[in-house]
């Protein structure tokens, strides 16, 4: 079987890491405007790093602003914003995941984004209260080995899988944030008894991995054959390993069904930033053609402003036929959490 190379699936697929401040984005070569005046734009970082890396090189080559970057998790970087304070040093929070920035806006530290910002992306990936705006999307889904699976016989729903008959067969992270919204999408849709028949029964039959991208590459290497997972590790893994050799696909189950679920990584601007207007500006970027085009050329997320494709081979969007729910809906997630712990899955 083709052997995967751990170290660089880890560094191209970016799970994150600990906490660190950056030092200011340079950019090599082309002629750069001027340096803007004012400090350096501080952006707390919950997403991975290289869509990060990509838009902060863009930005600071069309505007002349620095910014510097805290890395951590989301969850890790919102909980440090909600304790910090008016106190916060950051000006922006970029979150892989919605319900972090939920969380900040429930407790009234994002201020309002502007207006034609807003109206870059579709209304539903973005706060109702224009607070915090989605960026990207990326989807759940299926994956498969494709020698021990006939994605012919993957049953209709996700919710399946919590059964004796993939006993063994399915590995699924439960502290993943992403998994995380996708229980909150089986409780709106199927009510919360659902929810958690589904975690006992995956904890009974399935088998637990600390992240997606540890799951997604348990299937690749043959160690169990189906995993629950985003659809941008496998992406990241079959760029690594080449489609010729790739011994793994991606299933969608679709007919809005809660295992296709779009989750949305986005940003918003503290209402305490020192540096409010460029950060806005950061925002704005983050949405534009120019920016959207930057992010998805160094993940493989769908871009949500209309008009901008991504290089990966991306099943189309339009055909996802996903859940019906939205990241407002998703609110902070909290609740997963106390169906995790039901289950004693955490």
């Amino acid at each position: 079987m083709y052997p995967v190379s751990r170290r660089a699936f880890l560094r191209r697929a970016v799970l994150g890491g600990a906490a660190l401040i950056g030092s200011p984005a340079l950019v090599a070569g082309a002629a750069r405007p001027a340096r803007a005046e004012g400090a350096t734009l501080a952006v707390y970082n919950g997403q991975h790093r290289p869509p990060v890396e990509a838009l902060i090189a863009a930005f600071t080559a069309a505007t002349g602003i620095d910014v510097s970057v805290r890395h951590g998790s989301s969850a890790q970087l919102a909980s440090q914003l909600i304790e910090e304070g008016d106190h916060s040093p950051a000006d922006l929070f970029w979150s892989e995941e919605s319900p972090s920035l939920f969380a900040l806006s429930e407790k009234g530290l994002l201020a309002p984004l502007k207006s034609d910002t807003l109206a870059s992306v579709p209304a539903n990936y973005s706060a109702k209260d224009g607070t915090w705006i989605g960026a990207t999307a990326r989807c759940r889904v299926v994956v498969y080995n494709k020698a021990a699976v006939d994605p012919k016989t993957l049953p209709p729903s996700v919710l399946d899988f919590a059964s004796e008959a993939y006993a063994d067969k399915v590995a699924f992270a439960p502290a993943s944030g992403a998994f995380q919204q996708q229980i909150m999408a089986v409780m709106i849709l199927r009510g919360r008894e659902a929810a958690l028949a589904w975690l006992k029964g995956l904890k009974q039959y399935g088998r637990v991995y600390n992240s997606d991208s540890a799951a997604v590459e348990a299937v690749e290497g043959g160690d169990i054959p189906i995993a629950l997972s985003n659809n941008y590790y496998w992406h990241a893994l079959a760029r690594e390993i080449g489609a010729e050799d790739v011994q793994s696909a991606i299933y969608n189950i679709g007919h809005g069904d809660p295992g296709t679920l779009i989750t949305v990584s986005g940003a918003g601007v503290l209402k305490s930033a020192k540096n409010a207007e460029a950060a806005q500006r950061f925002v704005a970027y983050m949405v534009s053609a120019e920016g959207q085009a930057a992010i998805v050329g160094a993940i493989a997320e769908y871009p949500l402003r209309p008009g901008v494709v991504s290089p990966f081979p991306l099943t189309p969007f339009e055909t996802l036929d996903p859940a019906p729910v939205t990241p407002n809906q998703l609110g902070d997630a909290g609740a997963a959490l106390e169906l995790l712990r039901e289950a004693e899955l955490a």
